[in-house]
């Protein structure tokens, strides 16, 4: 519990040092929002993440989500994950380990994967277009074995 709450309070201080840097002040609300967002294990979209806050009695406005959203996605706390129905869902990423997406069409289950050749292929890409790659993002679309058993196609 002790490592989690370290965990916390350094994502908190990177994200307060990062708004000082820009010249922006930390609010109640944006540390009740990240707060959230720190304490999520799952992909998040604005309404849930709204839904969870205001479940907990908290007081918090859609609008400062949106607008805290590319904030937390410059200072490297978060990630968009995918669009659907709508929607972009974001994901905790900060001391989390890289990986990628294999999402379910039907469902809408999401496996998360690593792959050491990814990172082989990374290297070839920045080697053969002259890139320094900084990082990538990989989903993978398909039809998972529950979804094609229940519509019989194996």
């Amino acid at each position: 519990m002790g490592v989690q709450k370290n965990k916390k309070s350094s994502e908190l201080e990177i994200f307060r040092n990062f708004l000082k840097r820009q010249g922006m002040r930390y609010t109640p609300e944006r540390e009740t929002i990240i707060k959230e967002i720190i304490s999520t294990q799952e992909h998040f979209d604005v309404d849930s993440l709204y839904i969870s806050i205001r479940q907990k009695g908290l007081r918090v406005s859609k609008a400062s989500i949106y607008r805290l959203i590319p904030l937390l996605i410059k200072a490297d706390l978060i990630e968009e994950v995918f669009f659907e129905n709508g929607q972009m869902h974001y994901e905790h990423v900060f001391g989390h380990e890289h990986h990628c997406h294999l999402r379910c069409q039907t469902c809408r289950k999401i496996e998360e994967f690593s792959d050491n050749r990814i990172a082989q292929i990374e290297k070839d890409l920045g080697k053969r277009f002259d890139y320094k790659i900084i990082r990538h993002k990989l989903e993978v679309i398909g039809i998972c074995k529950e979804c094609r058993e229940k519509a019989g196609k194996i």
